[in-house]
């Protein structure tokens, strides 16, 4: 293995009703990704289901599972097979009434590196995640696997300048954010451009700010009622530590790309730009409260 060189697998997805059958899809989608050379293999979030956090529904509750547990046997049988390690999310049952939103990757040896529990839990229309999940309790860390450290974040997360701090200061080389989100059908036309480029922006903005590399990726399709639902954007992305598209899926179609990312990139542009070196760390303590109200610092 090159000593710089990570070539990251980024499989977006379309999820149907069907458990097996998305499961299935992602294992196509890791071969696929291996194929083409990938080390490292990123899926979207709670990629098993359709997105079911839309309503509030106890029956769904019954799409969770353990961690081990059917998927990680499935995803380490072919990671093992592959040698390639795998970033999977997964809904999962911790014990009866405590779910979580829950990264794991994968070894290239088949063995769990590590998993991430989804910090930030939105409560929006049609994103009704506090029903389901709750908060993450194993902190914002580096996950060491063959190919890397890897830092794992979830969707929301990925609006959080902090998470994504304190991530990267753990060590990590990349940011990954398995992700589902989309446009509300009757709000797209007004405001869906500024809300994916806002999404684009501030995971660019993660880049720069912190010297990593960033991998986001997302399904595609629309799920849920005809006349509203979601309509999942797709449009996944690898970002350079200097905020530079590497690569950007369409909005509709399923795709599996490796990109290659040389991780002396974040060298050069932390030097160039030594951000982590001018932090004042003495002077941030206000950001461990929830509002300032006018006192200063």
């Amino acid at each position: 293995m090159n000593r710089t060189e990570r070539r990251i697998g980024l499989v977006q997805m379309r999820c149907t009703s069907d458990q097996e059958q998305n499961l299935q899809s992602a294992i196509e989608g890791i071969r696929e990704a291996a194929a083409q050379g990938a080390q490292i293999v990123c899926l979207p979030e709670l990629f098993r289901s359709l997105y079911f956090c839309q309503s509030e529904d106890h029956r769904m509750f019954d799409l969770a599972e353990e961690i081990p547990g059917p998927s990680t046997k499935a995803i380490s049988q072919v990671a093992k097979e592959l040698d390639v390690a795998v970033v999977a999310s997964l809904f999962e049952r911790r014990t009866a009434g405590l779910y979580h939103n829950t990264t794991v990757v994968i070894d290239a040896d088949g063995s769990l590196a590590g998993m991430y529990r989804k910090m930030h839990i939105p409560d929006d229309p049609l994103f009704y995640e506090k029903f389901y999940f709750t908060p993450g309790d194993l902190g914002f860390k580096t996950i060491p696997c063959k190919y890397g450290k890897l830092g794992v974040l979830i969707c929301w997360d990925q609006w959080y300048p902090e998470a994504a701090r304190l991530t990267a200061l753990s060590g990590a080389e990349i940011l990954l954010y398995p992700t589902a989100i989309g446009w509300h059908p009757s709000e797209k036309a007004e405001f869906g451009k500024a809300q994916h480029e806002s999404w684009e922006l501030i995971q660019r903005s993660h880049a720069v700010a912190n010297g990593v590399f960033v991998v986001s990726v997302n399904r595609t399709g629309h799920e849920g009622d005809a006349e509203g639902g979601i309509e999942f954007w797709g449009q996944s992305f690898a970002v350079a530590p200097d905020g530079q598209i590497l690569y950007r899926a369409s909005e509709t179609e399923t795709e599996v790309q490796v990109v290659s990312l040389n991780l002396q990139q974040m060298d050069v542009t932390r030097t160039h730009w030594p951000f982590l070196r001018d932090r004042r760390i003495d002077a941030y303590g206000g950001i461990t409260k929830r509002f300032l109200d006018g006192e200063s610092i």
